[in-house]
């Protein structure tokens, strides 16, 4: 057993007969998901519940207006309020009248459940994948675990603010924290999408003219024309900013999927390849010579200097060995 998929497709088969639909083995699954359960206990209380459990004023028989509530809560318990007074043939008119409305408002939404969207369109399947794989499958605001709470696929520029599908723009999110950004931010994201093409006159790394050996929508790779070792590549936004603290997430992202797709790149071509020093100069002080913010991968292979401890520490020699 790797997952609780199947023992819960046996049993519904079991339960069934020995055949169900797809339908059923999908209810059976959702059935046992407490994430999805969680999240719709969210909804009870803070949409549905929310708008039930109002008071308001109706007429009363005296001509009046009266407060009245449809729903009662107390703590974690909802009670229809005079249900305990209605006769059996009542409430099923109710449920009947109930299920009309549902039926009418069906007919009339071609997607009734387009509120859970977060954004026009939709990813797709692979990438949702391949977003939720690179988060560990954990929210990457809160770090809540996806079996905890159900994850969603966010775009960190909303599409309606020029925001792509490119992988770079795009987080995992918990429902909870999705709908807090959502709902609250209300950054201008405008001028950052607009930055994003911001370049510098006489900026070398803004007007690349070696051999682009990867690329994303926000970053590229080239090789360092000064390696310290073989297979030294750079790493670059595309933006023209000064260094690290002044990247957005999206170039962060972008500049993370380079390095790994490098190095994969870097050891299918060299095979003495056991290491790597990956490192940014941040001001001129750290030894920053351009200024425009690039990140070095640096191949290392075994003996290639003779005491490797310490590493990055080198940058002040005399701290590099404790």
């Amino acid at each position: 057993m790797s997952h609780i998929y199947q023992p819960v497709m046996l049993m519904e088969l079991l339960n069934r007969g020995g055949s169900a639909s797809r339908r059923e083995i999908a209810a059976a699954l959702l059935h046992r998901d407490e994430s999805q359960l969680e999240y719709y206990e969210h909804v009870t209380t803070n949409m549905v519940g929310k708008v039930l459990t109002q008071k308001r004023e109706l007429d009363g028989p005296d001509g009046a207006l009266h407060p009245w509530q449809i729903v009662d809560k107390d703590n974690d318990v909802y009670t229809l309020t005079g249900c305990d007074q209605l006769a059996p043939e009542e409430i099923e008119q109710l449920i009947r009248f109930c299920e009309d409305k549902l039926d009418t408002f069906l007919t009339k939404r071609s997607d009734p459940w387009s509120h859970r969207k977060k954004s026009s369109g939709s990813i797709s399947g692979t990438k949702r994948y391949e977003v939720l794989k690179r988060a560990h499958f954990r929210c990457e605001l809160c770090g809540v675990s996806a079996d905890k709470k159900a994850l969603e696929v966010d775009h960190i520029v909303p599409r309606n603010k020029g925001g792509s599908d490119d992988l770079s723009n795009l987080q995992a999110l918990c429902y909870s924290d999705n709908a807090a950004k959502r709902d609250r931010d209300d950054t201008d994201f405008r001028g950052i999408a607009e930055s994003y093409n911001v370049r510098r006159e006489g900026c070398c790394f803004c007007d690349i003219t070696s051999e682009v050996l990867d690329e994303r929508e926000l970053a590229v790779a080239i090789a360092d024309q000064y390696p310290v070792t073989s297979l030294h590549s750079l790493i670059i936004p595309k933006r023209h900013v000064r260094d690290y603290f002044d990247l957005y997430q999206p170039e962060r992202n972008a500049i993370d999927q380079l390095l790994r797709d490098r190095k994969q790149v870097i050891e299918a071509e060299d095979a003495t390849v056991t290491g790597f020093n990956i490192g940014m100069n941040c001001g001129g002080d750290a030894g920053q010579t351009i200024s425009h913010a690039h990140v070095h991968l640096i191949p290392r292979r075994k003996g290639d200097v003779g005491k490797p401890t310490g590493g990055v520490r080198g940058c002040i020699p005399a701290k590099q060995h404790y």
